[in-house]
């Protein structure tokens, strides 16, 4: 029996980093179902706890439209202020998942620096990252693609890995039930 995922976004990046990494934890076959939901923060989220909960809005609303899911996933990445680097801050994907009984787990993708004038460009006119990197890149839709962190990186890197990684992050108290919610252990 397939397992019903609803994903807090359309992006196929996105959803194909979900109904992948599931697959490999669970074992099972998994229908990933994308939805497209309000975030409830900034269309470029800037901060930990807009990003975070960008990420755990997402989840909750996916899994209350999608008939029948049993967990719903919110992807965010937004500029966390990090300090000894060059901008002060680096872009960090935070991944939550939201079971139908109500339990959330986050998880993070590792972090990189964006360009100077990227993060000038967020910070001081409120534009979205997604359309500076389309515009530096020359590459439409970038972020539906390789990514920011694709190009950025040479493509050592894209943004499905990327995201692969903060969906993983996310389940492993999932992975170990009896570590994370056992009441021994809380």
């Amino acid at each position: 029996m397939s397992i019903v995922v609803a994903v807090g976004s359309t992006n196929p990046v996105k959803v194909n980093a979900v109904k992948k990494v599931f697959q490999e934890v669970l074992h099972e076959d998994i229908i990933a179902v994308p939805v497209s939901v309000e975030s409830g923060v900034g269309s470029q989220p800037v901060g930990l706890e807009a990003t975070i909960k960008g990420a755990v809005n997402r989840a909750k609303n996916a899994i209350r439209v999608v008939n029948g899911a049993k967990f719903g996933v919110g992807i965010e990445a937004g500029l966390v202020k990090m300090p000894f680097t060059i901008t002060g801050y680096v872009d960090v994907q935070f991944c939550a998942i939201c079971d139908d009984k109500g339990t959330i787990t986050i998880g993070a993708g590792p972090g990189f620096e964006y360009p100077p004038i990227v993060v000038k460009r967020v910070l001081e006119r409120g534009e979205e990252v997604g359309n500076i990197m389309d515009e530096i890149s020359g590459v439409k839709n970038l972020g539906k693609k390789q990514g920011a962190i694709g190009f950025l990186s040479k493509n050592l890197m894209n943004r499905q890995r990327l995201t692969e990684i903060a969906v993983l992050m996310a389940l492993v108290p999932r992975m170990n039930p009896n570590l994370y919610f056992s009441e021994d252990f809380r």
